[in-house]
């Protein structure tokens, strides 16, 4: 009979780089402190970090096995309420380049999707309040109509917290109004929640760059809501910007808190008893599957004009961010003069650090996926041998991102050979991360390929203006039944 599930103990009088303690962690059978994680992205050597996580994947994934999804992101409107510093993306409503997809534009799009063997659309959009709820109930019941195999992945927590407000549906709480409006999204055809907005939780640095965002409480009772109603989710982070090396172990942390809530309260079996691949979790209970994180991308933004750190002779000390940055999150802007006005860009090096802790913290997430659409293709590879299980998505088309100058896309013959040249079998897998199709004969994607010179990265589909009609809204305001 499994054991029910039990989050590893904490041995917080062991330092962090004591290797009895690492392997425990590695086997599942231990979890780092915040202190510890700190000083491991701060202090232990990269290669050493990149082997400690490469070994806890393998533990989780088996050594043989590493998967892509097919999917298509659509940014169903880019008018939205916030005003995030770091977004290129967002418009308001009476900009010239403003627009809101009509429906056959977005069931033009999944049938594109679905004539390459894709299997998911990323839905998500800016948090547009001319749009009432039955705009976006008829929009889930069309798509699920016309393509009941393709899985709908959309709606991220601040999305559903606008819904709140936009909406105002009944409720004595917060939860409850969340409930209400996501019952009636997934009754439509809502099958499962991403994890975009998440950026950094810790309040001060959340404030500065994310004005009109909800807070990381609403975060994380909105994915709390989705796991009750037995959907599964994805969890991420934004990093590299102002905010310090505490604030990502913080957000790391809060991230495993209320995992292990989801799947205390789920009745989830212990992880150490299933297999690679198997669920641990009841179907009536959802949790966090993954756990992407990615560095900024300055291009473009207001938060990429501020001045970097270490770029001029005043920059002595430390860095503001690490200074206001605190392990329970408490940090508050008056810590230090230059907070917010700074900057501290994450390379290559700084997104691999980061990426194997979240390996080795976040000990309850069975993925933790891989950013080469922000990182580049063979940053992203390199990915897989710190801690990374999955390569994420064929980037059909992403604007959100790409706004800020990112424009990487490959297809699937070279994802697959990425996955395979760094030694594993790429296979291609579903929103839940059951491998749907394995590729280990002469008919794989990448081995059918004459001349590579076809299948370079190039440009992202991005939505252009003239490809884009405005939606007529026709709908009334969705009623409360």
């Amino acid at each position: 009979m499994p054991s029910i599930y039990k989050a590893p103990q904490e041995h917080a009088h062991l330092a962090a780089a004591d290797r009895g303690l690492l392997d425990a962690v590695v086997h599942g059978h231990a979890r780092l402190t915040s202190e510890q994680a700190l000083d491991i992205l701060e202090n232990m050597p990269l290669a050493e970090l990149g082997r400690w996580a490469d070994a806890r994947c393998r533990q989780v994934h088996g050594d043989t096995y590493r998967t892509y999804v097919i999917d298509r992101n659509i940014n169903y409107t880019n008018v939205c309420s916030a005003k995030c510093i770091f977004c290129a993306f967002r418009r308001d409503a009476e900009d010239h380049d403003s627009y809101t997809l009509e429906y056959e534009d977005i069931y033009e799009k999944i049938a594109e999707l679905s004539d390459i063997g894709g299997t998911q659309i990323l839905m998500q959009g800016g948090m547009n309040p001319a749009l009432p709820l039955d705009w976006y109930l008829g929009l889930l019941r069309g798509i699920k109509e016309r393509f009941p195999h393709i899985h709908i992945h959309a709606f991220s927590p601040p999305e559903f917290i606008e819904f709140v407000h936009f909406f105002n549906p009944p409720g004595s709480t917060l939860e409850d109004k969340i409930r209400w409006v996501m019952v009636r999204l997934r009754e439509a055809g809502l099958d499962s929640l991403p994890g975009g907005g998440g950026e950094i939780f810790a309040p001060a640095v959340r404030r500065k760059i994310g004005l009109g965002k909800c807070d990381a409480e609403a975060w994380l009772t909105c994915m709390y809501v989705a796991h009750t109603l037995g959907m599964f989710t994805s969890a991420t982070m934004m990093f590299g910007h102002i905010e310090g090396l505490a604030d990502r172990v913080h957000h790391m942390r809060l991230v495993r808190e209320w995992q292990d809530r989801a799947l205390l309260e789920g009745g989830a079996r212990d992880p150490m008893d299933a297999g690679p691949g198997e669920p641990i979790a009841t179907p009536s209970f959802g949790h966090y599957k993954a756990f992407i994180s990615w560095p900024f991308q300055r291009e473009n933004t207001a938060l990429g004009r501020l001045r970097e750190w270490g770029q001029g002779e005043d920059d002595s000390g430390d860095f503001p961010g690490d200074v206001v940055a605190q392990l329970d999150g408490s940090g508050t802007k008056d810590m230090h003069t230059e907070f917010g006005r700074r900057l501290r860009l994450a390379g290559a090096t700084q997104y691999l650090r980061t990426q194997a802790l979240s390996r080795l913290m976040l000990d309850n997430i069975y993925s933790i996926g891989s950013s080469w659409v922000t990182m580049g293709p063979h940053v992203g590879q390199v990915g897989l041998k710190f801690g990374a299980n999955d390569m994420g998505s064929v980037m059909m088309e992403e604007n959100v991102v790409s706004s800020a100058g990112t424009t990487y896309c490959l297809n699937e013959p070279v994802l697959c050979r990425l996955i395979r040249d760094a030694g594993y079998l790429p296979s291609q897998r579903d929103n839940t991360y059951d491998i749907i199709r394995t590729h280990d004969g002469i008919g794989s994607p990448d081995l059918q390929v004459t001349d590579w010179s076809e299948h370079r990265a190039r440009k992202l589909h991005k939505q252009a203006e003239a490809e884009v009609s405005s939606a007529t809204l026709t709908v009334s305001v969705g009623s409360r039944d």
